[in-house]
């Protein structure tokens, strides 16, 4: 069996053991690796068009004649697919904007106390890119995951860029969600186009996007070198953490997380239960399902990552697993609302046996950008408030002022700024020899 020994008795390991199982697969990132993708930007900053041209030959294989995606053909893609997926399509997208529809913030506007006004005005960000992966399959969930929050949000510019060639599929999906600004450009190349500008590609203000690791510290580098631009998040590898009890099913569990592992040879899958019985059948059913898988020596390569954890009771579980802070959690268990309500990090739940994790991925409505490598202990996924931001209004009348004009002096003296309380003395005067008494 290729799983023999593979479980771990979590009350038998000493502290230092315990941290060193919960570690992440190690990212390495190479000083070639920073050193090419430094040179990439400032080949684009400095050549733009004509070195995108040259990089997609050089890493892409492909020759093209133009960088931007013809909208013919991006209209045609309907008639190229097949009426299951216009379908599947069609129901991921109206519940992915559903849920999304939901999560737009109102403007504030309130008088915090008699004469001083506060608001809080919600606007989209102007000019947004979008970077959907290639690869071995065309991520067409990536799509509706990224432009339906931003379409919600009230993005003006929406650029997209994915690697040539692209597939009919992701032209279909792009534009039934509104998307024509598409380029076949991938890779650190496209992450840096979308940033600086080019003839051809517009300047945006926020760049989204999971990517591999020449994308990710393309994301890195350009958001440090340019203040006017942003990123979603540092995406890392996937991973999935399983807490379950004597009622999951093995067969299920073993389908999820093979169905984790596929993503990548540096995925990662922990299994925590108190069963020792659920932890030997689900190992069995890896190794009977493993065998029918397109991806297995992906899978074999990343199951070296899992680990299949053995505790004393469900509530240990979950302290595991905030510690973990995983990007994504199922609770495979008899009652797992109640266990939810003890969960602190994770980025996104599933709740019981007949929640898979690949609905969240492509249909369920939430969205499947999470933050991962422990950052979920601070951060959240994508949603439409990613693709705003806000903006804060004050107004006061003179008596607003005079009536807040002694704390504000008395503050501004205690930081030793007499500039500051200068400001409001002056206005403070004036009200006082006349000015502004009607208010």
């Amino acid at each position: 069996m290729l799983l023999n020994n593979k479980i771990i008795y979590w009350n038998q390991l000493n502290n230092s053991a315990k941290k060193n199982i919960l570690s992440r697969p190690k990212i390495i990132k190479s000083s070639d690796l920073k050193s090419l993708v430094q040179s990439i930007i400032c080949n684009i900053r400095d050549y733009g068009d004509d070195i995108l041209y040259k990089y997609t030959r050089q890493f892409d294989k492909f020759w093209l004649s133009n960088l931007k995606v013809d909208i013919n053909r991006i209209d045609d893609s309907k008639y190229l697919i097949s009426k299951n997926f216009k379908h599947a399509v069609k129901l991921a997208k109206l519940n992915i904007k559903a849920f999304h529809s939901h999560q737009l913030m109102k403007n504030i506007d309130i008088n915090t106390q008699i004469g001083i006004r506060c608001q809080q005005i919600i606007l989209p960000i102007e000019s947004v890119g979008l970077y959907v992966p290639g690869g071995t399959a065309p991520l067409t969930s990536t799509v509706l995951m990224l432009s339906i929050p931003a379409k919600i949000a009230g993005c003006k510019n929406i650029v997209l860029c994915s690697p040539p060639p692209i597939s009919n599929e992701i032209l279909y999906v792009a534009k039934k969600c509104g998307i024509n600004n598409i380029f076949q450009i991938g890779g650190a190349q496209a992450i840096a186009a979308m940033g600086l500008g080019t003839e051809t590609i517009p300047k945006v203000n926020k760049i989204f996007g999971p990517g591999n690791s020449y994308v990710t510290e393309a994301k890195l580098q350009l958001s440090q070198l340019l203040p006017e631009l942003s990123i979603d998040m540092i995406a890392g590898p996937s991973e999935l953490l399983i807490i379950a009890d004597d009622t999951a099913s093995p067969q299920f569990i073993a389908s999820d997380i093979l169905a984790q592992l596929e993503h990548g040879c540096d995925s990662q899958v922990i299994l925590l239960t108190p069963s020792i019985n659920i932890l030997k059948k689900v190992l069995l059913e890896i190794e009977l399902q493993l065998l029918h898988l397109n991806r297995y020596k992906i899978i074999i390569q990343s199951l070296k990552n899992s680990k299949f954890i053995l505790t004393y009771d469900l509530l240990e579980c979950i302290k595991i697993s905030n510690i973990y802070a995983p990007e994504h959690l199922m609770i495979q268990t008899e009652n797992p609302r109640f266990l939810l309500k003890y969960v602190v990090n994770a980025g996104s739940v599933f709740l019981g046996s007949w929640s898979p994790e690949s609905v969240g991925d492509y249909a369920s409505g939430t969205n499947h950008v999470l933050p991962t490598h422990g950052s979920s202990v601070c951060f959240s996924g994508l949603s439409v408030l990613d693709f705003q931001k806000r903006i804060s209004v004050q107004e006061l009348t003179p008596l607003g002022l005079k009536n807040i004009s002694d704390s504000v002096e008395l503050i501004a003296l205690t930081e030793n700024m007499d500039a500051h309380k200068q400001s409001i003395t002056c206005r403070v005067n004036s009200i006082k020899g006349g000015y502004g008494e009607k208010y």
